[in-house]
C-alpha cells in the first residue's frame, strides 16, 4: 500500500488495558485465507493461487478482497476464480459461510454481508 494511510478499525476499547485496532488489510486477508480453503476455488481474482501465496506472502491475498467496515459491521466483496465442474451456488454459499466465519470469530466484528463475484472458471489442461 506505500505511504497510503491504511484504514484501520477498532475492535476493543478498554480504558484500563488500552485499544485494539484492526487493519483493513488483515481483515481481508482472513477473508481470502479462508476463502481459498473451499474446495472448488481456484484461485482469488488476480491470480493469487495457493502456490503464489506461499511464494510471495499473504499480502497477495487481499487483491481480489474489498472490505468495508461501519460502526464494527463489516461487509465483504471477494472476487473469485473457480475450478471447472464445480457447483457455482453451493462453492459460493460454503465461501460466505466460512468468511463470515473466519472473521467473526477471529476479530469480533460482525459481518453482514459477503458478496461474491465469479470472475473466471479454471478450466484442466485435460478437458
Amino acid at each position: 500500500m506505500g505511504k497510503e494511510e491504511r484504514s484501520t478499525y477498532t475492535i476493543k476499547e478498554d480504558e484500563n488495558l488500552g485499544e485494539v485496532k484492526i487493519a483493513d488489510e488483515v481483515v481481508a486477508i482472513i477473508a481470502g485465507l479462508a476463502a481459498m480453503e473451499v474446495e472448488g476455488v481456484a484461485s482469488m481474482s488476480g491470480n493469487a493461487t495457493k502456490e503464489l501465496i506461499s511464494r510471495l506472502g499473504m499480502k497477495s491475498l487481499s487483491k481480489g478482497v474489498k472490505v468495508d467496515v461501519l460502526e464494527g459491521i463489516v461487509t465483504v466483496s471477494l472476487k473469485l476464480n473457480l475450478q471447472y465442474g464445480y457447483n457455482v451456488l453451493e462453492v459460493s454459499g460454503k465461501v460466505q459461510e466460512k468468511v463470515k466465519t473466519a472473521i467473526e470469530n477471529m476479530t469480533g466484528l460482525t459481518v453482514a454481508d459477503v458478496n461474491i463475484r465469479v470472475a473466471g472458471v479454471d478450466i484442466p489442461e485435460e478437458v
